[in-house]
């Protein structure tokens, strides 16, 4: 496995920081991830739940919510501390709920503990399943006089949020973002604000592992009375550069407001570019939106290759506030045809997609900012240019950073509701994301059970109808696995197909006019660095062969929509494993899938050198699987390569020259011999390019290698380690497993650990780990101290390694 090249890339994108007001502007955006305590509620017994709810009078006065920790002098000194985003499910250890499955005697029938991941979270563990934030939070006199507020990015789930006592928000879905006004409610005379939040993950929202607590972040803002307000600018570019922009203003106090409103584009470089500047009359307690234009001389376009950034900076002023607000956006044009396909700025482009669940090993869903970056150019260098937020509104540093990479996006609603409730929720979503120029479709729904009825139509035409209301610049999707042309296509611009290849001719037949996507193909299974499938051990093997009924292996699918002019291309299930869904082995003890492109660690699996050989243009030649079997042992061999030709050879004897065909591979049978495995690849008749598998011997030492040495001492940064282990002449051994321990000294902490492997009970956030088919990884995150600090990995028996890192 190629797998460390890969993970060396430079990981260059700056996590969000708290953002620090600009000179004399009063608004701040202040992000809340220290200073929390956590402690495990229950779902069903009153007393370990605080006394939350335990009388019929919990809601009947506001001022004292009944949960004992809503007091500024409660003692919390029992409870835990933690740092933002955390996810409370991945700490929990796995177990076997047997009493979940549908029919215990069929072991095909999905187990809904499997899909979940094993984890102890929802109706039949209380003692679990609740979780209680607490955090201090001290504000000024001059607050008193500002407007304040709480931006949550994301709770999973069930969030009930009290601040001094008052019960001020209840909010069930775990993926939209909300927030909360606290103006009315603050202390500014020294005495401690007091911020609850309540977590329930009892029920869960979707069929696979979803995690448990405040797995995003959280904000503070502070802005004057009159102000921009949270998702208050819509920008609407055109790539000749013309700028529309709709801002909305309010005025939250009590007198009418002579406001002047400036707004100003700023390059790449922060050199303003374009300007204007309009008076506007508020009356007191109003809210008013303004529509104003700009032009951008010499546009820059934003692309996959050169994602060009502008920022609209918004400021707002009286006599006695000003506010100033701030969004990044890009000019692009997107054209999708049924005949010709996706277009981009006026250029072909065939849409090379993955789908992703939002967990990833050691951290599960608490993701830290500069891991979502690492992850997206993991998926970058297989030459992907898209990504589906599979199924759910993704957290908004995720589309930030696809923004900076040039990374086409499908932002994918959690319901297919046109509910009060989800009609809120999708709202919120469309104003967060609409400004983002790598959202290109929204979805409003994936294999939705009323697809193709009546009803499922009048609920994707209510949703669509809202979704063009907020954003008539994007086209409306939703990805279906039957009913093609049925129940609710008619509501939709681009129709997605998960999967059924064979459907879609006959729908193009009914609806020549109507551009098809693949929101989900392949759904090709295999386990990283094993190559015999084996039912007993539950793993599969990493050639392209196996896929469930419903998929297709990757050769296959992109073979067809590479075919095809008129697909706009397709979306892999999926690019990372994730827990839960362990198919094809849905019960214990797999506790993640084997979908990915990339383990579950981000370690790419061989398939991703098929991807890569055909999806970007640099020479790849890849060979597999290792060479470390038993002797006369007859041996598949693979090769994927972009080359004109592959030759194989084994200790110097050639076994024969192959010609590549476009999108497919080369194969040969081999008896095994111990030694070098060679393959060649010929471009025009000559050889520019070699790749070798050796066989190894006893593990001897340990390799470290990290995507960065220097790092930012924001208490957030995030480094991945590799771990591998080699033999005494330096070749990795691909079967390795031994125990690593890990230690840390200095500014810094190890927040998770992982190895890839689906069938790994192992602790995600113990100084330990097996290496898995030869590799494990840490994830060590800075603290807010400057300094240097030195990780170090040891084994029984091999020598150790260590890395220092220096963080400022």
């Amino acid at each position: 496995m190629a797998s460390l090249p890969v993970l060396g890339m430079a990981t260059t994108l700056t996590p969000a920081a708290t953002a620090a007001p600009e000179p004399n502007s009063p608004r701040q955006r202040l992000r809340l991830e220290d200073d929390w305590r956590f402690h495990f509620g229950h779902a069903e017994d009153l007393e370990r739940d605080f006394g939350f709810g335990a009388n019929q009078r919990t809601l009947a006065k506001q001022g004292r919510s009944g949960a004992k920790p809503d007091a500024a002098d409660y003692d919390d000194s029992t409870w835990r501390p933690v740092i933002l985003p955390h996810d409370w499910a991945v700490e929990l250890p796995f177990v076997n709920n047997e009493d979940y499955r549908r029919n215990p005697a069929d072991k095909d029938d999905e187990d809904y503990a499997a899909a979940h991941g094993y984890k102890p979270i929802g109706r039949k563990f209380p003692e679990t399943s609740v979780g209680w934030y607490r955090r201090l939070i001290t504000l000024d006199k001059a607050d008193a006089a500002r407007c304040l507020w709480l931006e949550f990015d994301g709770v999973f789930r069930d969030a009930t949020i009290i601040f001094n006592g008052y019960v001020l928000e209840r909010h069930d879905s775990g993926y939209t973002s909300f927030s909360v006004d606290i103006s009315d409610f603050i202390n500014t005379d020294d005495t401690p604000n007091v911020l609850l939040v309540r977590v329930d993950a009892s029920y869960g929202e979707g069929w696979f592992y979803e995690g448990a607590g405040i797995y995003r972040h959280v904000w503070l803002v502070k802005a004057d009375p009159v102000h921009v307000p949270q998702w208050g600018v819509f920008v609407r570019p055109k790539t000749n550069g013309m700028v529309e922009a709709s801002v909305d203003l309010v005025n939250r106090s009590d007198a009418r407001r002579v406001t002047t409103l400036d707004v100003t584009a700023l390059d790449r470089d922060g050199t303003a570019v374009a300007t204007t500047r309009q008076t506007v009359e508020l009356a007191a307690q109003s809210r008013a939106t303004r529509e104003v234009r700009l032009t951008l001389p010499q546009p820059r376009l934003w692309s996959i290759e050169s994602p060009y950034l502008y920022t609209l900076r918004v400021e707002v002023t009286t006599e006695a506030t000003r506010d100033l607000y701030t969004l990044r956006f890009g000019l692009r044009d997107l054209r999708f045809d049924a005949q010709e396909g996706f277009f981009l700025n006026g250029k072909p482009l065939k849409i090379k997609g993955t789908n992703n669940h939002q967990d990833h090993a050691g951290v599960g869903a608490a993701i830290p900012d500069a891991l979502q970056v690492w992850r997206l150019k993991q998926l970058k260098s297989l030459g992907s240019n898209a990504y589906r937020t599979s199924h759910n509104p993704p957290t908004p540093e995720l589309l930030d950073a696809c923004d900076e990479l040039g990374l086409l996006v499908i932002d994918e609603a959690r319901q297919m509701t046109s509910s009060r409730q989800g009609l809120s929720e999708l709202e919120a979503l469309i104003r967060r994301d609409r400004n983002h120029p790598s959202v290109i479709l929204w979805s409003i729904g994936n294999e939705e059970p009323q697809q193709m009825t009546a009803r499922g139509l009048k609920v994707a035409k209510s949703m669509a109808r809202r979704i063009r209301e907020l954003d008539p610049t994007r086209k409306v999707n939703a990805a279906m696995n039957k009913g093609f042309g049925d129940g609710i296509t008619t509501a939709l611009d681009v129709i997605g197909f998960n999967y059924h290849e064979a459907q879609i001719e006959p729908f193009r037949t009914r609806f020549p006019d109507m551009p098809i996507i693949g929101t989900e193909t392949a759904s090709a299974v295999s386990t990283r660095g094993e190559y015999k499938t084996d039912a007993k051990r539950q793993v599969v093997a990493a050639f392209d062969t196996e896929h469930p009924y419903w998929g297709a292996t990757a050769e296959s699918w992109w073979s067809l929509y590479n075919s095809k002019p008129y697909l706009l291309g397709g979306f892999i299930w999926t690019g990372f494993d994730y827990r839960g869904e362990p198919t094809p082995f849905n019960w214990w003890p797999s506790v993640a899938s084997n979908f990915g492109v990339f383990d579950s660690c981000g370690f790419p699996k061989d398939v991703y050198h098929y991807y890569r050989a055909w999806w970007q243009d640099e020479p790849v030649l890849h060979l597999l699987p290792h060479w470390n079997w038993s002797e006369g042992e007859t041996v598949s061999v693979w090769a994927y390569s972009n080359c004109d030709e592959v030759e194989l050879s084994l200790n110097s004897k050639s076994l024969g020259r192959q010609t590549m065909r476009r999108d497919s591979h080369l194969e040969w049978t081999v008896p095994f011999t111990p030694g070098t495995l060679t393959a060649y690849g010929y471009k025009r008749g000559k050889v520019v390019m070699k790749t070798e598998r050796k066989t190894a011997g006893a593990p001897h030492r340990l390799i470290l290698s990290a995507d960065r040495m220097q790092l930012s001492a924001d208490g957030q940064d995030v480094a991945m380690v590799s771990v591998s282990a080699v033999d005494k002449v330096g070749t990795p051994v691909p079967l390795a497993d031994d125990l690593i321990q890990f230690a840390l000294t200095g500014p810094s902490r190890l927040i998770g650990v992982g190895n890839g492997n689906p069938n790994s009970h192992e602790s995600d956030k113990a100084p330990y780990r097996r290496l898995f088919n030869g590799y494990a990884q840490a994830i060590v995150q800075t603290t807010k101290t400057s300094g240097r600090f030195t990780f170090q990995a040891r084994a029984e028996g091999l020598t150790a390694a260590s890395l220092t890192f220096t963080s400022r």
